[in-house]
């Protein structure tokens, strides 16, 4: 079984495809999964091989880690693009995350004032308005929306909770609509296909509805748990990135 990629709660700067030079914050175990979905695509791997045993970071600790790293960094005049909250699970799950947001502004503020703050999040913990509050702060809140069809979402996201459905994401979503940015997994295979006519066109209406400051897709790029995932080509996902300007007028990218 595929494992948890991060085994530390401060890690990098590693190349994202998406934001550049990234250090990453990671809220879950260093040695376990603590998410909210169980997707069939997560680099980290499934739910199913545990929440390991060292547990999630204290607030104090993830400072600083933080702090140390950062401090290394500018002494050694090492170039950053952007602090990521992403990891073994999902940030927002953890009890301090806003007061954590805070502290990572801070220290940012005082370390690399020019860089950015992103958490990758997969929009489940939005009925929390702390962790609203706090999203609300960082520069970019990079919130999921794979499928806007309900089958589809429940079968590649695969929500804990039964009460978290697209309609109601979609509304919550609406909070953010000009700050926000929506990131949404293309690709098919083991029964999962949102590549369709029906599931852009349904994404389509649900991106209208929440009006974000901009979209982002994209498809897998390395091993996946569930091995019968197919990988969506650069010149399709273009097509489709093409197919949602045109219908939004909002910003598309690839990557």
């Amino acid at each position: 079984m595929r494992t948890v990629l991060f085994h530390e709660t401060v890690f990098g700067p590693i190349h994202s495809r998406r934001l550049g030079s990234s250090l990453g914050v990671n809220l879950s175990p260093r040695d376990g999964k603590v998410c909210s979905f169980d997707c069939l695509y997560c680099e980290a791997g499934f739910n199913a091989q545990g929440t390991g045993s060292t547990g999630l970071p204290s607030r104090s600790e993830v400072s600083a880690l933080l702090r140390a790293r950062l401090e290394s960094m500018r002494a050694a005049g090492e170039p950053l693009d952007v602090i990521t909250f992403s990891g073994n699970g999902e940030p927002t799950l953890h009890p301090d995350f806003e007061e954590i947001v805070g502290d990572v502004i801070a220290l940012r503020d005082e370390f690399y004032p020019d860089v950015k703050i992103s958490v990758l999040t997969n929009s489940t913990r939005l009925d929390s308005d702390a962790v609203c509050r706090a999203l609300e702060r960082v520069d970019n809140n990079i919130l999921k929306l794979d499928s806007a069809v309900e089958e589809t979402m429940r079968r590649l996201d695969r929500p804990a909770s039964k009460s978290f459905t697209v309609a109601r994401v979609v509304e919550q979503l609406k909070r953010f609509s000009l700050t926000g940015v929506i990131q949404t997994m293309i690709v098919r295979g083991d029964g999962v296909d949102n590549t369709t006519d029906a599931e852009i066109s349904a994404l389509i209406e649900a991106y209208r509805a929440i009006r974000p400051r901009s979209i982002m897709i994209y498809s897998i790029d390395r091993k996946t748990p569930d091995e019968l995932l197919r990988k969506v080509d650069r010149d399709e996902l273009e097509a489709i990135a093409a197919r949602i300007a045109s219908a939004t007028q909002l910003p598309v990218s690839v990557s």
